[in-house]
């Protein structure tokens, strides 16, 4: 694999890593358990939004340098075609409203619902923990524009990681019936975390430009980092070494697919629409 074509690849993973979960965090809004906590996860939804704005301009930049060859080898989308049919350039909306599922390449994980609030304080420590490492990493990265959103954006995934550890803990810890959601929601999406530590080609080829993060040593700490917080809220670490994987070249759960009908409508239904 070449660089460009890797480079292209690994931003828009670590975008829609970001939109997708921002997505759901968001689904929390005016519904959360404390207007506290409400306040709290609109805010963190707010900033995995901002960090995906960023990455999809800078992907999109990227793909508007392609020579016309390659533009079509990208992406599949029948509507984000059209666009580049038309001679347009696309920009970051047409990357998040207009590609199909198949072209997303999130991690697993971030697609899965909310369920209760055990479900989305677990799928966040997963990811968060995650970020926090990652993002530290990258901000070392060759590339200029990766190294900028990764040292703005570890600051709030050091805060994210914070918030959703001291839930982890404070329901693990807490009554029975907190204890035992926390502990089965850990379980739960325990098989989806895997697939974020699960280096592949574009990993491999971005960390031998010197633009990318060293996932092995990411999973070290991040193994680390969750078994010292589950430790200290009593819940045990789940024992399963088989990981689900497949989102990071397109192949998801149904879940995507319903949050792409939601965050899309607007767009699709009113092509080209302007506040």
């Amino acid at each position: 694999m070449n660089t460009k074509q890797a480079l292209l690849d690994y931003t828009l993973r670590i975008a829609d890593n970001a939109l997708i979960i921002g997505h759901r965090c968001s689904q929390w809004c005016g519904h959360g358990p404390v207007l506290e906590q409400d306040i709290a996860l609109t805010n963190i939804a707010l900033d995995h939004v901002g960090q995906a704005r960023s990455l999809y301009q800078y992907a999109a930049d990227q793909y508007n340098l392609l020579p016309a060859t390659e533009k079509n080898a990208v992406f599949s989308s029948a509507q984000l075609q059209t666009v580049v049919d038309g001679g347009n350039k696309v920009d970051e909306d047409d990357l998040a409203y207009l590609r199909d599922a198949w072209d997303f390449k999130n991690a697993l994980l971030v697609e899965q619902p909310n369920h209760d609030w055990a479900y989305t304080v677990a799928r966040a420590f997963f990811y968060d923990t995650f970020t926090a490492l990652f993002y530290k990493e990258l901000q070392n990265s060759k590339d200029l524009m990766l190294a900028a959103v990764a040292e703005k954006s570890v600051k709030e995934a050091n805060y994210h990681a914070r918030w959703s550890s001291e839930w982890v803990i404070r329901l693990g810890d807490g009554t029975e019936e907190s204890h035992m959601r926390m502990q089965k929601a850990i379980d739960a999406y325990w098989e989806y975390s895997g697939e974020l530590l699960l280096a592949d080609e574009v990993d491999q080829t971005m960390l031998s430009a010197g633009m990318g993060v060293d996932l092995e040593m990411v999973k070290i700490a991040w193994h680390e980092r969750i078994a010292t917080i589950l430790k200290e809220a009593t819940l045990n670490m789940p024992s399963q070494t088989w990981m689900q994987n497949g989102g990071k070249v397109g192949k998801h759960t149904e879940h995507l697919g319903y949050i792409l009908s939601d965050m899309q409508f607007m767009q699709r239904a009113y092509p080209g629409m302007e506040w």
